[in-house]
């Protein structure tokens, strides 16, 4: 069956654009930042996205509306509770990220994947801290996300 719900945490360029890839194939998406704003101005991001994706013929434009009707907002990390993946897409600032994986412990169930789109901060301090180092990986995706199909 698979993971069906995921969660992004950050909704700045990276993160509203792997919670589009998500919803495009498919997945719920809960995408999550602590500032109700910035939450609003992805959506609108994404569904700008969307559009030009339709105008170049890779989705339907009747697709769009389902698309961003896959993905939910919230400023609250609870959001993620029953989700079987997360990517993490925070500043680059190991503090943040720290505290990020330690709380999404805590929150997610245990066989919850946590990732994080980092280029720069070790996966391996990352997973120290959550009881769950065997779940907790590196997904680095290309910017811009909807664009570049290279994840590493």
């Amino acid at each position: 069956m698979g993971i069906t719900r995921i969660a992004v945490i950050g909704c700045g360029t990276m993160g509203n654009g792997i919670a589009q890839v998500c919803a495009m194939k498919g997945k719920q998406v809960a995408l999550i930042d602590l500032y109700q704003a910035r939450l609003d101005d992805a959506l609108s991001t994404i569904e700008k996205s969307l559009k030009r994706v339709a105008k170049k013929g890779r989705i339907a434009e009747i697709e769009i509306q389902p698309i961003m009707g896959r993905i939910a907002i919230s400023t609250l990390m609870d959001a993620c509770a029953e989700v079987g993946l997360v990517v993490e897409a925070v500043a680059e600032n190991m503090e943040i990220k720290s505290k990020v994986f330690g709380d999404l412990d805590r929150i997610t169930p245990d066989g919850t994947i946590l990732a994080s789109n980092t280029s720069s901060i070790s996966i391996t301090a990352l997973a120290a801290a959550t009881n769950r180092p065997d779940k907790v990986i590196g997904m680095h995706f290309m910017n811009p996300v909807p664009v570049m199909k290279l994840v590493e």
